[in-house]
């Protein structure tokens, strides 16, 4: 497994900034991002309250940033990731497939926008899964649902129905262009993960679906599914003044720790974590 000094997840202004002030004291780093252009700051039409950057465009801003950390020999990963857990002293990182280590993680998810589903947390890795490309196989010849919250979900239900399982759609309504014409849609914002020590079905609105797995695909992942245990205060990431989370060795920054939602607040936040993190390598 690849490893690094610190993890850092997210890649906005926040874990950029951390990645930066990463590589100034030495660490290595490795930033664990998903596309960029489909975040808010990405589309924001002009920012002008960012002391020392004249008025830009969102998209602009953000290229800088990256190119500032590629730069500065930053690694990035490209994928949403599923897990982090805690062995020997040290952090793995699930993202799609692939298995990462580090001594570090700074959390800079941004804003978890979704709660979890009725169900979700009690059968996670009992039959509810992130991921289709790491679990697929589970569930050939077997009867899923896939939740579509995000770009990929169409891609991932195509994968899942590929590979033999009988895969149904439930849809908030957003575009599904791609979709395999075989695979049924049932529409439903709000769903309920049915079922004992097993998924055993899924309930959307008034239609009860039979099946054995449930993938939800969001673009972000609850904080406490990512890495049970965390402390959540007020529907945000727990951290002290020095970003510090209550598990020791990970650290959170920007507006997954709270108000205000702003650039310049994730930015010193992202450095104050990456500053906190290499004293924590230093300790002996």
């Amino acid at each position: 497994m690849e490893h690094s000094d610190i993890a850092i997840i997210g890649g906005g202004p926040a874990g950029l900034s951390a990645a930066l002030n990463g590589r100034v004291r030495n660490k290595s780093v490795r930033v664990f991002s998903g596309d960029y252009r489909a975040t808010g700051l990405y589309k924001a039409e002009w920012l002008e309250n960012i002391l020392g950057v004249p008025g830009t465009t969102g998209k602009d801003y953000l290229a800088y940033c990256i190119g500032q950390a590629k730069e500065k020999d930053v690694d990035f990963v490209s994928g949403r990731v599923l897990s982090i857990m805690p062995m020997s002293g040290k952090f793995t990182i699930s993202c799609g497939a692939d298995l990462y280590t580090a001594d570090a993680v700074i959390l800079a998810i941004g804003i978890v926008q979704s709660a979890a589903f009725p169900g979700e947390r009690e059968l996670l890795g009992k039959g509810v899964s992130y991921c289709a490309t790491c679990d697929g196989m589970l569930y050939r010849k077997k009867a899923v649902c896939v939740v579509i919250r995000s770009a990929e979900g169409v891609h991932e239900a195509n994968y899942l129905h590929e590979i033999g399982s009988t895969v149904t759609v439930i849809s908030d309504g957003r575009s599904l262009d791609g979709l395999n014409e075989a695979i049924p849609v049932v529409k439903g914002k709000q769903l309920t993960i049915l079922g004992e020590n097993q998924v055993e079905a899924v309930q959307a609105g008034e239609e009860t679906i039979p099946c054995q797995g449930v993938f939800i695909l969001r673009s972000t992942i609850a904080p406490t599914s990512l890495l049970p245990g965390l402390e959540i205060e007020d529907n945000h990431i727990k951290a002290d003044r020095n970003m510090q989370t209550n598990i020791p060795g990970v650290y959170a920054a920007g507006d997954c720790i709270g108000r205000p939602y702003q650039v310049a607040k994730a930015v010193g936040e992202g450095q104050i974590a990456a500053l906190a993190a290499a004293e924590y390598l230093a300790k002996p």
